[in-house]
């Protein structure tokens, strides 16, 4: 008596994959965050409240136009732009003052790869050390390293220039800069959890939730 042959099929093995910058909670490495869309300011200024108190620190909102309060909702905190512009001031008076002390009333000789030397002459009868002429160039080079800082400093703090942006790039996004006012959750977010953050973000009642990819 011969007993039948069972044929056995062994499964194969699974390989793993392996996946770089993998969202834990989407399975993929294309989503860069989620976006809800409002109709008013009202609307995204009450949104911004309710996500700021959920914790999340990776978020902005996006509007077509300047909405008041907007950045108190959001705990923006005060930039140290003001700060870099000042000191940008002070280093511009303090050059000017020097400068014209240096060549209008001492007889100095500084060595910077060729002899520099004062002018070791009062220039239009006026005294060595004469304030009220020095204010024009002190003024003037106040003013030039003050708004020097003040464009360098914006660009630096800001990350700019900025050629591209995942919100710049959706295509559902083209009415942020007419009517539409966006808030946009980044999935970088420690708290980020795409489930949760979506049940959050219909909590708010918006137009419509977007995806961005990155």
């Amino acid at each position: 008596m011969t007993t039948p042959m069972v044929e056995t099929q062994t499964k194969p093995k699974t390989s793993k994959m392996i996946v770089e910058d993998m969202n834990p909670d989407t399975g993929t490495s294309k989503l860069w965050g989620l976006a809800a869309e409002f109709s008013t300011p009202a609307e995204i200024m009450e949104a911004a409240k309710k996500v700021r108190a959920a914790g999340f620190r990776w978020w902005d909102c996006h509007t077509p136009f300047p909405v008041h309060g907007l950045d108190f909702a959001m705990g923006v905190k005060y930039t140290i732009l003001p700060i870099l512009v000042f000191f940008g001031g002070i280093t511009g008076a303090s050059i000017g003052l020097i400068l014209q002390v240096f060549t209008n009333s001492l007889e100095l000789n500084i060595w910077a790869i060729v002899p520099v030397v004062g002018y070791q002459f009062e220039v239009s009868g006026k005294p060595l050390l004469s304030l009220p002429a020095f204010i024009p160039v002190i003024f003037e080079l106040t003013m030039l390293l003050s708004a020097g800082t003040t464009v360098m400093g914006m660009f630096l703090l800001n990350k700019l220039p900025c050629f591209y942006h995942p919100v710049l790039k959706s295509t559902e996004m083209k009415r942020l800069t007419d009517d539409r006012f966006y808030l946009v959750i980044e999935s970088r977010d420690p708290k980020f959890v795409k489930p949760r953050t979506e049940e959050l973000l219909e909590s708010l009642k918006p137009d419509k939730i977007i995806e961005l990819e990155a």
